[in-house]
């Protein structure tokens, strides 16, 4: 899930915080209890002064996108017992996010995480509260007071992309998207530059579904991608529909977020997988020292260290995982496949022979489908 999501949600919870709301209907605000103020920002905290909110897009039971994050909030409940922890799943992208990312704030938070992008609903929360530290998965605006942060997805997605390749009988691969959005498109392309780096015949159907979580939705398009032809299926659901389309149909699948291979253990090939603990321990341990500091570039977790593929599935073929895999310790060792020359898909070279893209390229402007993916619009 990236910057400038726009999902549908549908219910709110606050775990261990003073807003609770009804699993249906209006998000209602309690009266709040303001606390003390957080100590400014470049100062120690002690660990029982220390309150940390978390705010989700998603509910925390989907094994996907949103769980990822919560196991980031355990580690640190492990980690440190007696920090006091908020947190809000399924917030909607409107004024009412601002007003629970307010509450954290009066709650006594000193460090938030929010982890989707929300752009000027906590923006404008963060610049009214410079002694707290907000951190945003996404590409949050600059502020004394604020960090984004994500991961180099597109670095797996290139791996898996090969590994699509190699299983297709078809030459045709089919992806299920969310949105319009960079992290759609960077990661659409790394998979079909991988697909093509092993196979120049492959192509990459895209159907978009408008939706993060809509099980019907992603069941309904995995069903036309391979009615289409394709035969190894990927996306950036975050719930396993297709994966199980995948399985009934005798097809192969490729996940994000998390392991769930169990919803489809022979069609299953791997999965893009998201490790925040490590980073988030970090971010804590910081806040405490008074050593956190704000304003700086996107923190962006790179293959081995936050994002990777998961072990490879009970039917993938030996040869397949060691190809990958070999591939995937040259690009650990600081190798970079995304190396132009690199055409869009009406074959306008957009990258130049021997030029290495950036990683702002990667991560923001890479708006445009490249040769052989369709469905994606430029």
């Amino acid at each position: 899930m990236s910057a400038n999501d726009i999902p549908t949600v549908s219910r709110r919870k606050l775990i261990k915080g003073a807003v609770t709301a009804a699993l249906a209907g209006p998000l209602m605000m309690p009266a709040v209890r303001t606390r003390a103020a957080p100590a400014p920002l470049g100062t120690p905290v002690d660990p029982k002064d220390l309150i940390i909110a978390f705010g989700h897009v998603g509910p925390i039971s989907d094994e996907g996108w949103t769980w990822s994050h919560h196991k980031g909030r355990e580690a640190i409940a492990k980690a440190y017992p007696g920090v006091k922890i908020l947190e809000v799943e399924n917030i909607p992208f409107s004024s009412q996010a601002s007003r629970i990312f307010t509450q954290f704030v009066q709650e006594g938070a000193n460090l938030v995480f929010i982890t989707s992008g929300y752009g000027d609903f906590l923006y404008d929360v963060a610049k009214k509260n410079p002694d707290v530290a907000f951190m945003e998965c996404g590409r949050q605006p600059k502020l004394p007071n604020t960090v984004g942060y994500y991961i180099q997805h597109w670095q797996p997605s290139y791996l898996l992309g090969m590994a699509a390749a190699m299983l297709t009988k078809s030459n045709k691969l089919g992806y299920i998207a969310s949105f319009p959005v960079a992290a759609v498109f960077s990661n659409v392309n790394a998979f079909a530059l991988g697909a093509r780096s092993i196979n120049p015949q492959a192509q990459t159907q895209v159907v978009s579904i408008n939706s993060w979580f809509d099980p019907q939705a992603a069941t309904q398009a995995a069903n036309a991608l391979i009615d289409a032809g394709c035969d190894v299926l990927y996306g950036i659901m975050d719930e396993p529909a297709y994966l199980q389309v995948a399985e009934k149909r005798g097809k192969w699948a490729i996940m994000w977020n998390t392991d769930i291979r169990r919803f489809g253990p022979n069609a299953y090939v791997s999965s893009l997988m998201l490790d925040w603990d490590a980073f988030y321990l970090d971010q804590v341990k910081a806040r405490l020292a008074g050593q956190w500091k704000g304003d700086r570039n996107a923190v962006l977790l790179p293959l081995g260290a936050g994002t990777d593929r998961d072990r490879w599935g009970q039917k993938v073929p030996a040869d397949v995982a060691s190809k990958v895999d070999e591939m995937r310790e040259r690009m650990l060792k600081g190798y970079s496949p995304f190396v132009g020359p690199i055409q869009d898909a009406k074959g306008e070279v957009k990258v130049p022979q021997g030029t290495e893209m950036d990683i702002n390229s990667l991560y923001v402007n890479w708006r445009w489908p490249i040769e052989g993916v369709t469905g994606l619009g430029a």
